[in-house]
């Protein structure tokens, strides 16, 4: 019981806190005082302070055409906002750059020969087309077939064709991938052919009736450097026809790249190898000044690391926010994708908070341990543990909640990736409220949780202050239980040490 409450008198002081003596009982464990410590630090999150910061960037979209949009003044201007508010609160600040595509040009017409084993050329766009987003690139090499389904299945969507890395197992880098149309998306399909050594990749139809001829689509990723195109399943089985084929394959296209930043504040205390990640996207579309989607994230979480700038936590705290989330997740994407592993492992969870004051709001949880059975499965271990934490918030307080799925809409999507579990909340876009949602979180059934949803009226009117009340408190709640308590949420770095020691002891002449 001593020590219980000197942890949380030494916590308390610095952010002038009084907890009561009830909530320190004997054997008190370490989630009960950081529950205790969480639940006062929520009280100094005001609604009204984080308002300030709505009001500021609505100012900024106003002086700037309008929007917050990644690679704009406006971008930059609340960007610049937030690093001065946080260098001058103790945070050590840095940038990220991230690249963003303005737009895909195409100069000439693509190529596609056969120069062995006999000479023959493809003509577009009978036969092949470019696949829009695709780099420029002239490449000679051996065509290699990735397990297709040849002859092709008379049912659509049968083949699995370069949807998985095992597809790519003896691969030969340098070859040209020639991957059939199927199940998964092309996207993924060119991913795996890349990190395989693929030097370029030529997709075909899958072959059944209305699923032959060549396909013109955009593959959206712009930074594969090869060329990529698409050819008719008669091309496609003629090229899969002669183990030894080989192609020229030429593409004079480019993507311009924009380039914008994410901001990240690193707090000055905690261990640097136990970071509590916390993140919203910054940047608004270019259609409206982004209050709601998603300043309102973006202030709470401002608001919660300029009160916790000048306490002492257990844990390192890492604030961002990402660039370049309107335009495909690009920020927190480039992000994560840049650290090394060793990097990745020091982030022991990562909060995501975009739109968390809806006009015709509900509170929506991540659903950690998918309980709700849709969508996508349960998030990386510690999911749930993040999600039954919030839930423990709101039912403290007798307020409705609801899970939502990790639909992949925003920056989480990169942490899950890697292993890191993720959680947060949520307050609904362009979603429509339900006549049971709205009896139970009030507002108006039949109409969007954000009417304004990547709209020019998404501004400084297009926030539910109440809302943004009870969810900054929140945002701040959980934000301040894992910078002192990590219990439930696995160290990737014990058991990634746990395995190599596994292996390292293993008995001569066992299977490794």
């Amino acid at each position: 019981m001593v020590q219980a409450v000197t942890v949380v008198t030494a916590i308390a002081l610095p952010l002038a806190f009084t907890v009561p003596a009830s909530a320190t009982p004997a054997n008190t464990t370490g989630p009960v005082v950081s529950d205790v410590l969480a639940n006062v630090f929520a009280t100094q999150i005001k609604g009204k302070n984080v308002q300030k910061h709505l009001d500021k960037f609505y100012e900024i979209a106003t002086a700037n055409g309008g929007n917050r949009a990644a690679g704009s003044p406006g971008y930059d201007a609340s960007l610049a906002y937030l690093q001065d508010k946080l260098r001058k609160a103790g945070y050590k600040t840095s940038t990220t750059d991230v690249e963003f595509p303005l737009g895909w040009q195409e100069f000439s017409p693509p190529v596609l020969e056969q120069t062995a084993p006999e000479a023959k050329t493809y003509a577009t766009p009978a036969d092949f087309v470019t696949v829009v987003s695709s780099d420029g690139g002239d490449v000679t090499a051996q065509v290699q077939v990735v397990d297709a389904v040849i002859p092709p299945s008379p049912t659509p969507n049968t083949s699995t064709a370069g949807c998985e890395t095992a597809d790519f197992a003896g691969f030969v880098p340098g070859r040209i991938a020639l991957l059939q149309r199927g199940t998964c998306a092309f996207v993924d399909k060119a991913t795996n052919a890349k990190a395989a050594g693929a030097a370029g990749v030529i997709f075909f139809n899958e072959g059944q009736p209305g699923r032959t001829d060549p396909l013109v689509f955009d593959i959206i990723e712009w930074r594969f450097d090869m060329p990529i195109v698409m050819a008719s399943t008669a091309v496609g089985l003629d090229l899969a026809d002669s183990p030894n084929t080989t192609v020229r394959l030429k593409v004079d296209a480019k993507t311009e790249v924009g380039r914008t930043k994410n901001l990240i504040a690193d707090s000055r205390w905690g261990k640097s190898g136990e970071i509590v990640a916390v993140g919203a996207h910054l940047d608004s579309v270019p259609e409206g000044a982004g209050i709601n989607d998603n300043g309102s994230g973006s202030a709470a979480i401002l608001e919660t690391a300029l009160k916790l700038a000048h306490v002492p936590t257990k844990h390192r705290l890492r604030f961002a926010w990402w660039g370049a989330e309107e335009l495909g997740l690009l920020g927190s994407e480039q992000y994560v994708a840049g650290l090394s592993q060793a990097e990745r492992d020091k982030i022991r969870l990562y909060l995501n908070f975009d739109m968390v004051a809806s006009p015709n709001d509900g509170t929506f949880l991540y659903d950690g341990d998918d309980s709700d059975a849709e969508g996508a499965p349960a998030g990386p271990a510690g999911s749930a543990e993040i999600e039954k934490r919030l839930e423990a918030f709101y039912a403290k307080r007798n307020l409705p909640f609801e899970g939502t799925d990790f639909t992949g809409r925003s920056d989480y999507g990169a942490f899950i990736a890697n292993g890191i579990p993720a959680g947060g909340i949520f307050t609904g876009a362009e979603g429509i409220k339900t006549p049971e949602q709205a009896a139970k979180f009030g507002g108006t059934a039949g109409v969007a949780y954000d009417p304004c949803y990547h709209s020019a009226c998404d501004g400084i009117e297009n926030v539910n202050a109440a809302a943004l009340e009870r969810n900054s408190k929140a945002v701040g709640y959980a934000t301040a239980f894992y910078a002192y308590d990590l219990t439930g949420i696995p160290d990737r770095n014990a058991a990634a040490l746990a395995k190599s020691t596994a292996r390292s002891t293993a008995p001569e002449g066992a299977a490794r």
